[in-house]
């Protein structure tokens, strides 16, 4: 059964009432055509309760503009979403096609600032936001009384003489619901062992994020990576109006999880919706992605916060995790899956309920 408007709906009742399911929630393909972002693919996804988004499938299947009932959940860089063929791969050149949106995908053989290791060159947070994806399939069906809409597609990251990793990346979505899944299945298809960073980064901007937003996780550690950060580590769960010369603070924490791993992340701002309050969450799993990684940086006109889930631990560099036995690596033939939720938090009863789950898992409950 949908939840719209409301009330419960039959399948019967709401095909009743439209021309084609799309009218209450669905999905569009197409390209971009001006500027630097001509030839991009996205998809516009909606969900009819609410949440719009849209899928860029030619960088990495991430995420960009996300709205709920008209509100920006996610911060748009300076850049926007150019074509991958802009892609500066060296040291900080990323920065320079940084979307922002949603998720941006960093990976997905390495992820945090630019290092030599090994006698190659890895340039800010790899390539997988800058790889179009292959085998693009978008799709709506009914299971039983429920609509679901996905959108799925692969990226590739290999060279001649090299490891090859495969990332197949499903975003699911319900007719009448206000989150997504995201399913990330990364196979090394090449035979020789390859490192495999893969880190979720998740940009939200204002109106979620003003003075008046916390950021509310079960952190029971948290590390700043830098003297600024350390100059900002007692209030790293709030923020300021947008500052001219900021510094931006990165954050690493580790988090409690429930007994089979389920953690969670939110950022809050509770004078929104005439008081009701709106935000953002995210769910995953520790085992998974045991790491989490905080990007506060509320400058002027770079005004974000990131909230990022990861299977490695970066405050070292890739040389320093191999050096420790810390790098993430997939032999031959092995597969892990990935599995986030993210999800709007639309009122203050849900709100309270979530306050409610980050205190209990912050107990030990």
């Amino acid at each position: 059964m949908a939840m719209l408007y409301g009330r419960e709906w039959a399948k019967e009742e709401l095909l009743k009432r439209v021309g084609d399911i799309s009218q209450l929630c669905g999905a569009k393909v197409y390209e971009l055509l001006d500027g630097p972002a001509r030839g991009v693919v996205g998809v516009d996804v909606w969900t009819g309760g609410g949440l719009t988004f849209t899928v860029l499938a030619s960088r990495g299947m991430d995420i960009g503009a996300a709205r709920y009932r008209g509100v920006a959940l996610a911060w748009r860089s300076p850049t926007t979403e150019i074509h991958p063929a802009f892609y500066e791969p060296e040291r900080y050149g990323w920065l320079r096609g940084f979307h922002g949106g949603l998720l941006t995908t960093c990976g997905l053989m390495h992820a945090g600032h630019p290092i030599d290791d090994e006698g190659v060159h890895y340039g800010l947070h790899g390539r997988a936001s800058y790889t179009p994806a292959s085998s693009l399939r978008v799709d709506g069906y009914w299971e039983g009384e429920d609509y679901f809409v996905a959108v799925e597609g692969s990226i590739r990251e290999g060279a001649v003489f090299s490891p090859v990793l495969e990332l197949h990346r499903r975003i699911t979505v319900k007719l009448g619901e206000n989150r997504l899944f995201i399913r990330d299945t990364v196979t090394n298809i090449g035979f020789q062992p390859s490192p495999l960073l893969l880190l979720y980064h998740i940009n939200l901007g204002f109106p979620i994020l003003s003075e008046h937003s916390e950021l509310i996780l079960p952190s029971k550690n948290v590390q700043p990576r830098d003297p600024d950060a350390e100059a900002g580590v007692n209030e790293y769960m709030k923020f300021s109006p947008p500052q001219p010369n900021f510094r931006e603070q990165v954050f690493f924490h580790q988090l409690v999880g429930t007994r089979d791993g389920s953690t969670c992340a939110a950022v809050i701002n509770r004078t929104l919706m005439h008081g009701e309050g709106l935000g953002v969450y995210i769910l995953w799993n520790l085992n998974e992605l045991p790491h989490f990684v905080q990007w506060k940086m509320t400058g002027e006109g770079i005004y974000v916060v990131g909230i990022e889930p990861t299977n490695a631990p970066l405050q070292f560099t890739r040389t320093e995790m191999r050096q420790q036995g810390l790098l993430p690596t997939l032999q031959p033939g092995e597969q892990r899956t990935f599995n986030l939720e993210i999800g709007v938090l639309s009122n203050r009863a849900e709100i309270d309920q979530f306050r409610q789950f980050v205190a209990q898992l912050m107990m030990g409950r």
